[in-house]
């Protein structure tokens, strides 16, 4: 295995199947069992969850934005909840941390404290994104991602890779197998937001993109034999 530790971002949406929203357990599971044949090689795995099978705070122009992502956060504490349970469930040890006090729920986030989970051997979720509004879970992902010093960022998508442009609207969109963090900042393709994009360059962060659906995808993007993208650095 030539990546040790790992940062896994599973987006809310891929996470609710066909059902759009909530969970599916299936799904879940089988992420589960995938992560902890990584675990079971020795692989140090932290993992980021996206809201957006609950909650999407900036389609609503109603609430004061600062609120609307608020609620998102919350709703990434809870899939974390929901997601740890399911690890647990097919035989792993788990620690669910968020950057702000969720009372008996979570345990606070430091560097130091998400090193003393892996080495006992646990998945760390990282839940609450980065605490603050106006931060994606793209750009926690990255941050999270730099601060445990991550070897590679696994992007778990409902999309199989990084588009010239949006294959849900045009049929003819090409699929990257590899390119440069510079090139998806320069040609602004919509692999994680700016923010995210610039702090993976400017500290040398490589993702590889894939779709959480396809069989063992997970477990074939950490050798990085996978049907998807590599962004590198």
């Amino acid at each position: 295995m030539m990546n040790k530790r790992v940062l896994l971002k599973l987006s809310g949406e891929a996470l609710a199947g066909d059902k759009k929203t909530g969970f599916d357990e299936a799904t879940c599971i089988q992420v589960a069992n995938q992560v902890k044949r990584l675990v079971d090689d020795g692989v140090q795995v932290g993992i980021v969850i996206g809201g957006g099978n609950f909650w999407r705070g900036r389609t609503s122009e109603t609430i004061d934005r600062t609120k609307a992502d608020q609620i998102g956060m919350l709703a990434t504490v809870m899939n974390c909840i929901y997601v740890s349970e399911i690890f647990r469930y097919v035989g792993m040890e788990t620690e669910v941390l968020t950057p702000f006090v969720c009372g008996a729920f979570t345990q606070l986030f430091s560097k130091d404290t998400a090193n003393a989970c892996f080495a006992e051997g646990k998945v760390v979720f990282f839940a609450g994104g980065t605490g603050h509004p106006y931060f994606s879970t793209d750009t926690a992902t990255v941050l999270r991602a730099v601060e445990i010093e991550a070897d590679v960022i696994l992007l778990a998508k409902a999309v199989d890779g990084v588009y010239d442009s949006d294959p849900k609207v045009n049929p003819n969109a090409k699929r990257y197998d590899s390119l440069t963090i510079q090139e998806v900042i320069d040609q602004q393709l919509a692999v994680v937001d700016l923010t995210a994009s610039i702090m993976c360059m400017e500290n040398k962060m490589p993702m590889y993109v894939f779709a959480l659906q396809e069989e063992n995808s997970i477990v074939r993007a950490i050798s990085g034999n996978f049907n998807g993208t590599k962004v590198t650095v």
